[in-house]
């Protein structure tokens, strides 16, 4: 079996064992890769967005926390073996929340980083760094802009990395 069948299997196990865990988690991507005499199975979670309100698009999202990640490794990890995709070939397992140096690329992904500071790159090739106020599923709304830009004029968009944040309300 490919790599990218591969992945397609464990994400549909994955999900499924995630979500009889009870976890406010999902999947994100899965990877598999081929590693030398092993594979590298990389599963990405998330925050799960689904009891959200369809019309809110501006409370944060809290990101995961150590011990969510830790039990969804276990789920995830009892999944992955239970289907047995990946055969007798000895895996490396690695399962983990995306982290800030991730390129946002889906609806989603931005409206977990509502209120987070972003570096966007347009279409035109103009870019700014403001923080994100909402996030829908075809716009999203800068601090800066005073409209709402969509989603198919952002080339590139990533989190940036703050120290400290002025407004930051635990100051």
């Amino acid at each position: 079996m490919d790599a990218r069948a591969a992945a397609a299997t464990i994400t549909q196990h994955t999900s499924e064992a995630l979500g009889r865990g009870g976890l406010d988690v999902v999947v994100d991507e899965v990877t598999v890769q081929e590693a030398g005499r092993r594979r590298l199975v990389r599963v990405f979670l998330a925050r799960d967005l689904s009891s959200l309100p369809a019309d809110d698009l501006t409370s944060p999202v809290e990101p995961l926390s150590l011990d969510e990640v830790s039990e969804a490794t276990r789920l995830v990890s009892a999944a992955v073996d239970g289907c047995d995709i990946m055969g007798e070939r000895p895996y490396t397992l690695e399962v983990s929340s995306t982290g800030i140096d991730r390129a946002l690329t889906r609806p989603e992904h931005f409206r977990r980083n509502v209120g987070r500071l972003l570096k966007v790159v347009r279409t035109d090739g103009t870019s700014t760094t403001s923080r994100l106020t909402s996030a829908g599923p075809e716009q999203l709304q800068l601090e800066d802009l005073d409209h709402p830009l969509p989603l198919s004029e952002v080339t590139r968009a990533q989190v940036q990395v703050e120290f400290t944040r002025t407004d930051a309300k635990d100051a």
